[in-house]
């Protein structure tokens, strides 16, 4: 005989934990204990909690506007306001308070646990579901979903088919697999009858090998300005130089925002970065010029924002020699070191996607879904959390927020559904 669920979720992540327990904890509060559990195909839960952040976990974004946090999200921003009205960042904060989680904001709006580290995300997740009776398997990769009519009540059903040829059977089902990039949860989303919107990599880094910035990882300058005229794409922010080219939130949200324009281009481009962000030079070498003329224009950075290592590479490139000096550094050189601090161009020739931490565009299209319960609209009693909506968020907490929050949702309306059928 096949075990019997009210509520199966599949997927182990942060929006499948917070529907699971938002459905347990709501109906407790009415003296029913439903039977839920929460399959997970790994051998670990939440561990893009566990990882994100530096390992910190960037919860939410101290934004409490629905509308405008909801213009932080390339795609799904418009279908997101309603939600974030109805479970947002104030609510996300007061609960996790509640269940014992303070979080403190950063100057950027990031909120972190005040810990300073994912763990205590993940011990108050796991708590909750612990004290709310809520099952937890690991190691069970899902085969197959199938809906069917129980003949006893007329209602639709769910029969999960799990790898290893377990069948479980559950009245309602949450599909919280993360992004549709992963392929499983895209497949069952497919038996479920949903046409899914092609995903293709969001928040990614880009690949740069230039001499410029050869050897210098770990320099960052804030801000930046960052253009692609291919794409027609622009932004400003931190920029970090790594081994493999550029990271940091400026090229981050660059990607975000241009991920289907630089997926068409093979993420082979050229990237612009004014290291200046809008500032004019041309004052400073003047003063620099008159005051400090034997100097040389190598030795040291005179913004203070570019470290002096970048400085001198551009200075380089500029084609000035180590022996120039303010007072004789003539108009054709200072033009080009201005052109290198604030037009500099990059050969972008891939991108780099932390394997365990990839954000995803695409996957079910919001339109499929009822985004006040996010119950699908194509196979109803199926719920649909998290990533694997065509809803994914710049860096900076809100693809979190996007997981509680269609995970609440979801939770919530199941916990209704099954006390209204209890009476």
């Amino acid at each position: 005989m096949s075990q019997t669920y009210d509520l199966i979720v599949i997927g182990g992540g942060a929006a499948g934990f917070y529907a699971a327990i938002t459905c347990a904890e709501q109906s407790a509060l009415y003296g029913a204990s439903p039977r839920v559990l929460i399959l997970e195909k790994s051998s670990r839960v939440l561990d893009k909690v566990r990882i994100s952040g530096g390992g910190r976990c960037n919860v939410t974004h101290h934004c409490f506007d629905a509308k405008r946090m909801a213009t932080n999200y390339p795609r799904g921003n418009k279908a997101l306001i309603g939600p974030l009205h109805r479970f947002g960042v104030t609510e996300t904060v007061a609960w996790f308070a509640e269940h014992g989680l303070e979080l403190k904001t950063e100057a950027d709006g990031r909120m972190f646990p005040t810990s300073n580290t994912s763990q205590s995300v993940i011990d108050v997740l796991r708590g909750a579901a612990d004290a709310a009776g809520v099952n937890v398997r690991t190691r069970a990769a899902v085969r197959s979903v199938e809906a069917f009519n129980d003949a006893d009540t007329t209602q639709t059903r769910f029969e999960v088919c799990l790898k290893g040829g377990e069948t479980l059977r559950t009245r309602y089902l949450v599909l919280a697999t993360g992004g549709a990039r992963a392929g499983a949860g895209a497949e069952l989303a497919r038996q479920l009858g949903h046409k899914l919107i092609e995903p293709v990599p969001s928040l990614f880094t880009f690949h740069v090998d230039d001499w410029r910035i050869r050897d210098l990882q770990g320099l960052a300058v804030d801000p930046v300005g960052v253009r692609i005229d291919e794409a027609d794409l622009k932004n400003e922010g931190p920029l970090l130089i790594t081994h493999r080219g550029f990271s940091a939130p400026a090229i981050l949200k660059l990607s975000a925002w241009g991920a289907r324009k630089l997926h068409a281009l093979d993420y082979t481009f050229t990237l612009r970065v004014d290291w200046l962000h809008g500032d004019d030079p041309s004052p400073t070498f003047a003063t620099l010029r008159a005051r400090a003329g034997t100097r040389h224009v190598h030795t040291r950075s005179p913004f203070d924002a570019i470290p002096r290592r970048l400085w001198q590479r551009l200075v380089a490139a500029a084609r000035i020699d180590e022996q120039q000096t303010w007072a004789t550094l003539q108009a054709g050189p200072r033009d080009a070191l201005i052109a290198q601090l604030t037009d500099a161009t990059f050969e972008v020739t891939g991108k780099s996607t932390h394997k365990d931490e990839f954000v995803t565009a695409g996957g079910v299209p919001t339109d499929d879904v009822d985004m006040r319960t996010m119950e699908s609209r194509i196979c109803p009693g199926a719920f649909i959390a998290g990533e694997l909506l065509d809803v994914d968020g710049v860096t900076g907490g809100f693809n979190f927020q996007n997981a509680w929050t269609t995970g609440h949702l979801a939770g919530a309306a199941i916990a209704f559904n099954l006390l209204e059928q209890a009476g």
